[in-house]
């Protein structure tokens, strides 16, 4: 069992949950976030943070706090905390009482729980200013396959504000509620999208003779894109290739003019990815050939790279860890895992340290029944506060 979080942070529980709840309830999906942002900036300002800075990356927002010898004294020396705030564009099924009042829109993956978090750290912060330099406080959208990190980031988030270490926190079902967990090196995984368009003729099904059939040569091109990972990169490395979507024809008795094929390639190894792509491409290429297809072959859609935890930064985090959670609740070698997380382009571009808290026995995260457990939100805002006042301690 995970320590008890200090009295001042344990009293915070009932407003930690009224905000989770109320930004669950009102879920906004990818940079549409106008209601969530501006109830995370009026709350900021209502704290009197030094700087609130809304519409970086379309619709983040920047909270600054300076610790008690203020900026003239410590703004060279910085951090980043970061949050994330949007929702999955999923029907929820929890049937509870602060449920989703947005039909199609749902938050699925606990950012609201990420959000109540860095909210309740940057109150407490904001009333001890217990350490000295500056804490950038980053709420950013569309950590949902839109790459709001990178959007952040281009936006100038790093030259307005040069941080030294960056530190993501992302709750986990399965773990303990307020356990914590992290590991060195590859977390995630490098994820990327593609899309393959076979071209054939079309025809009566009766008559295939006189038809390309592009749905035979899909299915093929599924099964040999398995043996792509499984028969051409080391066991021990890991990578997936996984077809997700694929449409073809609108009826029983025609044979269809064109199948399409959308998928996603994994890895932990970047190494592994030029070969994999155009693996991908020849098998591909082969494939239309041997059925006379036409070919379209989009690849590298949407890439965000593997998150790779910095090794000293990391154990900085892990020692915060124990500090707040105690040693048996902390795991620091967890498996890496083929997720991908937009994290990682601030890994990219800072030492940085991605790490998890307990979520419980709760349902799996993008599944519609899941929720975020209000009782972990204590221990996220104690880990928070804790990492500042310890990467930035007192002056003497």
């Amino acid at each position: 069992m995970p320590l008890p979080v200090p009295n001042a942070v344990a009293a915070m529980q009932p407003e930690l949950t009224a905000w989770r709840r109320d930004l669950h309830a009102h879920p906004e999906v990818g940079f549409d976030l106008p209601r969530t942002a501006a109830l995370v900036a009026a709350k900021l300002r209502a704290w009197g943070l030094d700087e609130v800075v809304e519409g970086l990356g379309r619709s983040g927002v920047v909270g600054v706090i300076h610790g008690a010898d203020g900026p003239a004294k410590g703004a060279g020396e910085r951090i980043l905390l970061r949050a994330d705030m949007d929702a999955l564009p999923m029907q929820e099924a929890t049937g509870l009482p602060h449920a989703s009042t947005r039909g199609g829109a749902f938050h699925g993956c606990g950012h609201d729980g990420h959000t109540a978090m860095l909210l309740g750290a940057a109150k407490r912060l904001a009333e001890t200013r217990a350490f000295s330099g500056t804490a950038v406080l980053v709420f950013q959208p569309a950590e949902e396959g839109d790459r709001g990190a990178k959007a952040m980031i281009d936006d100038g988030l790093l030259t307005r504000w040069p941080v030294r270490a960056a530190f993501g926190l992302h709750t986990l079902p399965g773990m303990p509620v307020g356990a914590m967990g992290t590991r060195p090196g590859p977390m995630l995984a490098y994820s990327d999208r593609f899309r393959i368009t076979l071209r054939g003729r079309g025809g009566h099904a009766a008559r295939p003779h006189l038809a390309d059939d592009p749905i035979v040569a899909a299915a093929q091109l599924v099964a040999g894109l398995q043996a792509l990972v499984a028969r051409r990169r080391d066991p021990m490395n890991p990578a997936l290739i996984s077809v997700t979507r694929l449409e073809a024809g609108t009826t029983d008795n025609v044979i269809p003019q064109t199948a399409e094929l959308w998928g996603t390639l994994r890895a932990l190894d970047p190494a592994l990815v030029a070969p994999m792509i155009e693996g991908i491409r020849a098998m591909a290429e082969g494939v239309a050939a041997a059925h006379g297809l036409g070919l379209e072959a989009e690849l590298g859609l949407d890439a965000d790279p593997a998150l790779v935890n910095d090794p000293e930064v990391t154990a900085f985090a892990v020692s915060v860890m124990r500090e707040t959670a105690g040693a048996e609740a902390v795991d620091p070698q967890m498996p890496a895992e083929m997720g991908g997380e937009d994290f990682a382009w601030f890994a990219q571009a800072v030492p940085s340290c991605f790490a998890f808290i307990g979520n419980g026995g709760s349902a799996p995260l993008h599944h519609p029944a899941f929720d975020f457990d209000d009782a972990a939100a204590p221990h996220g805002v104690a880990w928070w506060t804790r990492l500042v006042e310890r990467a930035l301690p007192p002056r003497g």
